[in-house]
């Protein structure tokens, strides 16, 4: 799937969507809702299950064209996962599964080996593990068999070892190191550069321990497959999470709100985006090792204006669309629903801005590095369009009574608290 013609033809297509005429109920905008939140996550599921299926023809017959493949459908299957995380915060149900499928940054040692250079995870016993070199180990204080890499031993023993959270051993981020491993340019261009080799047989290996790798790589993503799922039946017609906010509105209102909100401000603008660029730390980059995080927090954005103007397009092309907020909000206050549809529309457009910078030789490791006042410009125009559709999104809240909303904050953008102010 070309990335960029993609979020191109969705940007234009969704803001080419006119604000609905007729009046709509709280009712009909969270079936919308609901109807956003099954196809997305359905299409989570099947991008994942292609990118499995990568995985697997590279490992049967390793080859720096499987490799490729193989990272291709890794990104490709980001484009409609980052489109859901507008479900999160305002959903348990999602809030909860998260961290097992998104989960980061990670202490890559953890898994696989890393450069002696390496100085993460200080306050981490585990952070050097190198599972994949270490069929046996101990965790506080236990001895632990990993003769055998499976999803028992992923879920179950190493992800989030010792209470730490650093501790990743599942989900895309996992299965991103072990298809780039580290990125140790730092704040220059390049990102990780894993040899196809490192999954080879016999005496072509490199690194050792190929048949550990591609065990992990193999558990870790068909995991990942497996969570995926799981959600996508959550959202599917009859599920619990779909139930929850399509059976009583309100409920459904305050999810999208919160979502809208937290992401868009704590999430996105503040730890995501801000907080690498206070650090200038490439390790605060969401896809530090692919170099993709302009892609990622291009379509969260766009998951945020999905859900407000009820538009989502779906990876075969096909639309999913019903009545909105944007529709409840301009029965109330015109003048304020466009006012929220420009701030969404400009928060997208400056992320599809730094799409195209990261795009056009400079990724987003060098925007944030020290100095470069281009990079940071590009940056903060995010920042604060995500900033500003916030608060327009706080009077939405207010215009509309709708109850139970909390969005959270970011120290990075200096709000503690938890709520936006």
């Amino acid at each position: 799937m070309p990335r960029l013609s993609l979020s191109t033809l969705a940007l234009a297509a969704v803001l080419a969507v006119p604000a609905t005429a007729r009046a709509v109920t709280p009712a009909e905008v969270a079936a919308t809702y609901g109807a956003i939140g099954g196809a997305v996550f359905a299409d989570t599921a099947t991008a994942g299950a292609a990118l499995q299926q990568a995985v697997e023809a590279f490992l049967a017959a390793p080859s720096a064209e499987g490799l490729a493949a193989a990272r291709a459908a890794w990104k490709a299957a980001r484009v409609p996962y980052l489109q859901t995380e507008v479900f999160r915060f305002g959903n348990p149900i999602v809030d909860d599964w998260e961290p097992h499928v998104n989960a980061w940054p990670l202490d890559e040692g953890l898994i696989d080996y890393v450069d002696r250079s390496y100085l993460g995870g200080d306050d981490n016993p585990a952070a050097a593990l190198d599972v994949i070199a270490n069929p046996q180990f101990s965790l506080s204080g236990h001895p632990i068999d990993a003769s055998r890499i499976d999803a028992h031993l992923l879920r179950d023993v190493l992800h989030d070892a010792e209470g730490v959270e650093a501790n990743v051993a599942t989900g895309y981020h996992a299965i991103e190191f072990l298809l780039w491993g580290q990125d140790l340019n730092g704040t220059d261009a390049g990102a990780g550069d894993r040899p196809w080799t490192d999954y080879a047989p016999g005496e072509a290996c490199t690194h050792g321990n190929c048949d550990r790798r591609g065990a992990y790589l193999e558990a870790a993503t068909g995991l990942l497959v497996s969570d995926l799922q799981a959600m996508a039946a959550n959202w599917a017609p009859g599920g619990a999470a779909r139930a929850r906010v399509t059976d009583d509105p309100a409920v459904g209102l305050s999810a999208l709100v919160t979502g809208m909100g937290s992401l868009s401000y704590g999430e996105l603008a503040g730890e995501r985006i801000r907080l690498g660029l206070m650090l200038n730390d490439p390790e605060e980059e969401q896809d530090c090792f692919s170099d993709n995080t302009h892609n990622s927090h291009y379509y969260d954005g766009l998951g945020i204006q999905n859900v407000y103007l009820g538009h989502y397009t779906r990876i075969d092309g096909s639309v999913v669309t019903g009545p909105g907020l944007s529709a409840l909000v301009a029965q109330t206050d015109p003048a304020l629903d466009q006012s929220m549809q420009d701030g969404l529309a400009a928060s997208v457009a400056a992320l599809h801005h730094m799409v195209e910078v990261a795009e056009g030789g400079m990724p987003y490791d060098m925007m944030i590095a020290p100095g470069n006042a281009e990079g940071e410009a590009v940056i903060m125009a995010a920042v604060n369009a995500l900033v500003d559709q916030t608060r327009v999104l706080e009077r939405v809240i207010a215009a509309l009574d709708i109850g139970g909303t909390r969005i959270e904050g970011s120290d990075s953008l200096g709000s503690t608290g938890g709520d936006f102010h």
